[in-house]
């Protein structure tokens, strides 16, 4: 049976809405290049899934790091912050972290913001079913993605910032399932096409404890 669906072009496809998905296609955007982030559920883009903070020892290092490229994380943390804070003023200033508190829903609001109002970039919600791979004098390349409903997006590189959705388990008590986030499925489809082309995966174990 013969697949049609529609087909669109970019420069860059991004796959995954999270902290790190959302800086790359912003960044990517930001240097001219048409470009294109794909997430499976646009209420969760940069989603703060477990410490609704921002920043820390050595971590807050990274944050105004990523600042400093024109990234958006310190200016969503800015925008929603209810605390700021610098850690380990005590110890000596190798050991300083600056961390802000945040209203997990606030800002992940405010990043999507930031996301739709970014020129260049376009924000689909899509689940990728394929990747797709062509021949090119000799070597094999990432020529785009299939998402469920037939569509294909097609481009000239991929960045791939799933997160934990891809062979990810939630364990709860003794019982597990699979999930990359409570409540959401996995990108099982990605993670068979990438070890149809050769990649070993591995699973990181976030070791997230209880909330209440």
């Amino acid at each position: 049976m013969e697949r049609m669906g529609t087909s669109y072009d970019f420069d860059i496809i991004v796959v995954g809405g999270g902290h790190a998905g959302t800086e790359a296609a912003l960044a990517a955007a930001r240097m001219g290049a048409a470009t294109v982030l794909l997430t499976s559920n646009l209420d969760t883009i940069a989603q703060m899934s477990c410490n609704p903070a921002i920043g820390g020892v050595a971590k807050g290092q990274i944050v105004r790091e990523i600042d400093a490229l024109g990234g958006a994380m310190g200016r969503a943390i800015d925008a929603v912050g209810i605390q700021f804070r610098m850690l380990n003023r005590r110890k000596g200033p190798a050991m300083h972290g600056p961390r802000a508190q945040a209203d997990k829903r606030a800002y992940q609001q405010e990043v999507k913001r930031i996301v739709e109002e970014q020129p260049g970039l376009a924000l689909r919600q899509e689940t990728v079913e394929e990747l797709l791979v062509e021949d090119c004098g000799g070597s094999r390349r990432m020529a785009g993605v299939r998402v469920a409903g037939e569509a294909t997006y097609r481009a000239r590189a991929m960045v791939l910032c799933t997160g934990t959705f891809m062979q990810g388990l939630i364990h709860v008590g003794e019982a597990t399932a699979p999930g990359g986030r409570m409540g959401e499925g996995t990108t099982s489809s990605l993670s068979r096409g990438l070890e149809e082309l050769g990649f070993e995966l591995a699973r990181f174990k976030t070791g997230t404890p209880g909330r209440l």
